[in-house]
């Protein structure tokens, strides 16, 4: 729920909410009870420190530079024959210079963290590049996916840069603190920037479990969770769970169904019974006897309880407003909704 909220843009008159602004991380180790929410970004790789370089930083200026911090290639491939030392030294003298002005324009613009893109064209940085930032006490997190870019900006408010010469402190985000931190019950270590200022509409969940299979079965419930609570802010209206709505529509579709004649009458009549399918399913997947219980549902909605649902945890039925079991409307109205529009297809 916290997650929703959290990227709607006014909780008092948005009707939508875009989940691609939640973004899931997953990492073995722990439990499901140790996942958490953060306000801010998660990267699921740690921080590069093969040069010895910082591993946490606070009062961070983030910068996420879209270039390679390693030697030009030309476009062709071809070969570069060197015939004496001296040329190979004035060569490696040139590639150490032409990447110490590219780490130097980073530490001009005030970045103290580098986040660098993967590049699938040449080396995006080699370890020449890493021990120069190292040197200048600057964090570095490499790898990052392009599809992650927009997220990024998005949540740090920083901007993509593209090229050397663009490298200005107005490129840069910010975060209270940036650190490297080792995953409880796993050997991982993911990146966390918090206290970020300028938080934009977006949200991080870093999901915990044992195992790939409880990760995955876990990402896909919290997801379909989202959803419903999506329903919620999209149509505000809640109505009861366990199979009470459905079983109230049936009943006064079949009244309705008495008062017509001819193909109309049976339409309505095969329609209720559909409905019917729902609570009758419900109890069978809880262990109970499905038709005894759909009997005592249509005798307590008959008798003007119409929050009578079935209570899978004591095996009876119940009213499920004085239980507090709730649904969205929407959840509801859009599965009939698309049923029906299947069934007029056919």
């Amino acid at each position: 729920v916290d997650s929703v909220l959290g990227v709607v843009e006014d909780i008092e008159t948005s009707t939508t909410v875009d989940l691609k602004d939640i973004r899931l991380v997953t990492q073995v180790g722990g439990t499901v009870d140790d996942t958490e929410l953060v306000k801010g970004l998660v990267l699921t790789k740690g921080a590069t420190k093969t040069a010895g370089g910082p591993t946490s930083m606070n009062n961070a200026k983030i910068a996420l530079i879209q270039y390679c911090l390693s030697a030009p290639k030309t476009d062709m491939d071809n070969n570069v024959v060197v015939s004496d030392y001296a040329a190979m030294d004035r060569i490696l003298r040139e590639e150490r210079k032409y990447i110490l002005n590219q780490c130097k324009a980073i530490k001009k613009s005030g970045a103290n963290v580098v986040l660098i893109q993967k590049s699938i064209l040449r080396d995006a940085y080699n370890e020449l590049s890493l021990h120069f930032l190292a040197k200048m006490d600057i964090l570095v997190v490499t790898d990052i996916e392009r599809t992650d870019i927009e997220f990024i900006c998005r949540t740090l408010g920083c901007q993509p840069v593209a090229h050397p010469d663009q490298m200005t402190p107005d490129k840069l985000g910010s975060a209270e603190r940036v650190s490297d931190v080792l995953m409880e019950g796993g050997s991982t270590k993911v990146v966390k920037f918090t206290g970020v200022p300028n938080l934009g509409k977006t949200m991080t969940v870093l999901l915990r479990g044992s195992n790939e299979f409880v990760l995955g079965e876990a990402e896909r419930s919290l997801h379909d969770a989202q959803c419903v609570v999506r329903s919620l802010v999209k149509k505000r209206a809640l109505i009861a769970g366990g199979g009470a709505p459905e079983t109230e529509a049936c009943l006064r579709l079949q009244e309705y169904a008495q008062q017509l004649t001819g193909m109309d009458a049976y339409c309505f009549r095969a329609f209720a019974d559909a409905l019917e399918v729902i609570p009758y399913t419900l109890a069978e997947n809880a262990g109970m006897k499905p038709i005894q219980v759909v009997t005592e549902l249509r005798k307590m909605h008959n008798d003007g309880v119409k929050g009578a649902g079935i209570n899978v945890k004591k095996g009876i039925v119940s009213d499920m407003y004085d239980l507090h079991v709730v649904q969205p409307l929407l959840v509801s109205t859009s599965a009939i909704q698309l049923a029906t529009e299947t069934v007029t297809m056919m």
